[in-house]
């Protein structure tokens, strides 16, 4: 397959959270037939709800600086499914990543007729012992990979890290997950092993009593990213939001449990924590500002962003994912901007904009515009937005995706 027939026979396998089969039966029997790559090099999950993917960008950046080569898989991509395959800090070609995803398929697809599958792993799966081998065959010596969903039965937990970090838990994903905090947190404290260091990230006391009990249960003391040398905090740090310290924090402690095996200096860190960069998180772009608040927790780190940092009128733009609680985000951000425009990505699980407004609280007072695509969504916004003012483009990682595409298009990147 070339680079396009890859995409789409991976698209074809559904979308990644609605056609996903949540266990570690078929992905790992897909890795075992690929040779076990992720064998090949020391690894680190990282999980939780809010902040893996920065605290995923912060620790390739501190390992960077001190010559470890690293791989990185994070999800969902932005633009382009090679984002999702990083190598010494750069995204997977094209060409290279359809190689390895023909190989993935035709691995699938022969585990599928000797009847060890009854049917080919799923997108997500794919797309992760896609990441796995590529880093094998580039010679890492350090993978990071970012939890797709939950912990104990997400398709990257089947690597076996040898060091995890939990990052703060919150309420996403309820359906799968569970209803309470505590129900959450277990799902993502279950990665946890006995022979696993564990790193933990500031916690609502209910999740850290589930994660504490799990590291009892296995025997293992973990090391609390609170605890991290003040110091550190006064750094800069490469992308913005006060919530990116408690991330920096977790990305710190496991450069330095790294440091064990690998030589990494203050300097290193210092200096990775204010290169790193995280695309579509507190991004700006011209007028614009692109964030992926996808749930409350996200929202909240948000607003607290805007109401300390952005002094310019704000136009909103923003769609959801069907799973997620509009209202409550609605109530959390549309405040803050005088017009706010509902739109949809180009994906199967978004809320209609139509459907976005019913769910919006009476009391949130702001000027609702509805608009069937992403593009004419950000033509309205910038309309409508005076010419000192900032148009923040959030709600779905998807939305943001397609709306750094099309400013990408524009030349505003």
């Amino acid at each position: 397959m070339n680079f396009r027939e890859a995409e789409q026979y991976l698209l074809s396998l559904g979308n990644e959270v609605l056609a996903m089969k949540l266990g570690l039966e078929n992905v790992s029997k897909l890795l075992e037939a690929l040779g076990n790559p992720q064998n090949e090099y020391l690894k680190v999950q990282v999980a939780g709800t809010n902040g893996k993917g920065s605290v995923c960008a912060f620790l390739d950046s501190i390992c960077r600086e001190a010559g470890i080569r690293c791989g990185v898989t994070t999800s969902p991509h932005l633009v382009s499914m090679t984002e999702r395959v990083r190598i010494a800090g750069r995204d997977i070609s094209e060409p290279d990543f359809a190689g390895l995803a023909t190989r993935v398929r035709e691995t699938s697809e022969d585990l599928v007729s000797d009847g060890e599958l009854e049917s080919v792993p799923t997108y997500f799966e794919q797309i992760i012992a896609i990441a796995l081998l590529a880093f094998a065959e580039a010679g890492v010596e350090l993978a990071i990979l970012e939890t797709g969903l939950g912990g104990r039965l997400d398709a990257t937990t089947a690597a076996k890290a040898e060091i995890c970090a939990i990052t703060r838990i919150d309420f996403d994903h309820q359906k799968i997950l569970g209803e309470t905090i505590e129900e959450i947190a277990a799902e993502k404290a279950a990665l946890i092993r006995s022979d696993s260091t564990v790193v933990v990230g500031e916690q609502k006391p209910e999740a850290m009593e589930v994660i504490s009990r799990r590291c009892a249960n296995v025997g293992v003391r973990p090391k609390l990213a609170v605890q991290i040398d003040p110091a550190f905090e006064d750094l800069s740090l490469g992308f913005p939001g006060r919530h990116q310290i408690e991330n920096a924090k977790i990305a710190v402690l496991l450069a330095e449990v790294l440091g064990e095996q690998f030589s990494i200096t203050r300097r290193n860190i210092v200096a990775g924590l204010k290169k790193a960069r995280h695309p579509g998180r507190l991004e700006f772009v011209g007028d614009f500002l692109l964030d992926g608040a996808h749930n409350l927790g996200g929202a909240n780190a948000l607003r607290s962003f805007l109401e300390e940092s952005v002094e310019r009128p704000i136009t909103m733009v923003f769609g959801a994912m069907r799973d997620k609680d509009v209202s409550e985000i609605a109530s959390t951000l549309f405040p803050l901007a005088g017009r706010v425009v509902l739109t949809k990505a180009d994906n199967p699980r978004c809320f209609e904009p139509a459907e976005l407004a019913r769910s919006v609280p009476d009391e949130v007072a702001s000027e609702i515009h509805l608009s069937d695509n992403v593009a004419e969504a950000l033509r309205i916004a910038k309309e409508m937005t005076p010419d000192d003012g900032l148009v923040v483009v959030t709600g779905s990682l998807y939305l943001v995706g397609e709306a750094r595409k099309i400013l990408a298009a524009e030349s505003q990147i």
